[in-house]
C-alpha cells in the first residue's frame, strides 16, 4: 500500500519572528510513518516544523503553515492507498502578517484571524480521494460525540480519538491512549501505550480495514 501521512503542528505567522501553533510534537505521525514503513508500505510523510530527524525510507515533504501543508497534500494524494491526518493543524490564521517585528507598545492589541484550509474536510469532495481517509480527534471534552461527528461530516472511515486533557498522553508526550470511532457507531478502545506501539496497532488495523474496500 502507498500511504500519506501528516505530521506535527502548523505556524501561522503573525510578523517574522511570531507565530501562532499549538504543542504537537509531531511523535504520534512519525511512529505512524515508521510503523507503515516497516510493515513494508510505501510512505509519503507531509511534516510541520518538529524537532524530529527525519526517518530513512520514508518521503520527507516539510512545511510551515497550514496553506503549505494543504498544497503538498493535494500534490501527492493521487494514488495513495491511506491517508492519515494526523498532523495538527491550526484552525486560524492572521490575516494579514507584519512587514516587520510588532514592537510592543498599546497595552492591548487584537488579532484578525480568518479559517485556515480544511485538509481532512477537503480530501473527498474538493481532492477526490477514494481511498481508506482516516482522521485525528484530540479533544477536552465529549470525546467520542465529537470524533463520531468528525467520521461523518469529514467522510472518514476512521477517527482516532484522543483526550488531550488527560496529563501523559497526546501532544508532546511519549505515550497515547486513544478509541478507534468506526462507522455504524462503532467504537474500538486501545488501551495506553507508546506513540510507537501504538503505531503498530493502529496501521494494523487500517490495512485490515481498508483490504475489503480495496478490492471493491
Amino acid at each position: 500500500m502507498r500511504f500519506l501521512i501528516t505530521a506535527g503542528p502548523t505556524r501561522e505567522p503573525i510578523d517574522p519572528v511570531r507565530f501562532l501553533s499549538n504543542r504537537s510534537s509531531g511523535r504520534m505521525g512519525y511512529a505512524l510513518a515508521e510503523a507503515a514503513r516497516d510493515a513494508g508500505h510505501e510512505v509519503v510523510l507531509i511534516s510541520g516544523p518538529v524537532t524530529i530527524p527525519a526517518p530513512p525510507g520514508i518521503t520527507l515533504i516539510r512545511v510551515e503553515t497550514a496553506r503549505e501543508m494543504f498544497n503538498a497534500v493535494q500534490s501527492h494524494l493521487n494514488g495513495c492507498d491511506a491517508a492519515i491526518f494526523s498532523a495538527a493543524v491550526a484552525d486560524y490564521r492572521p490575516v494579514q502578517m507584519a512587514g516587520q517585528k510588532m514592537k510592543k507598545s498599546a497595552e492591548r492589541l487584537t488579532l484578525e484571524l480568518e479559517r485556515t484550509e480544511d485538509i481532512l474536510g477537503s480530501a473527498r469532495a474538493k481532492l477526490g480521494f477514494s481511498g481508506f481517509l482516516v482522521g485525528f480527534a484530540a479533544e477536552t471534552e465529549n470525546l467520542i460525540a465529537h470524533a463520531q461527528e468528525k467520521l461523518e461530516h469529514k467522510g472518514c472511515d476512521m477517527i482516532v480519538a484522543n483526550d488531550v486533557s488527560q496529563a501523559g498522553i497526546g501532544f508532546d508526550s511519549a505515550e497515547n491512549e486513544v478509541t478507534l470511532c468506526l462507522p455504524g457507531g462503532r467504537t474500538v478502545p486501545i488501551p495506553r501505550q507508546s506513540k510507537a506501539a501504538l503505531a503498530r496497532v493502529l496501521i494494523a488495523q487500517i490495512t485490515q480495514l481498508s483490504a475489503p474496500q480495496a478490492s471493491q
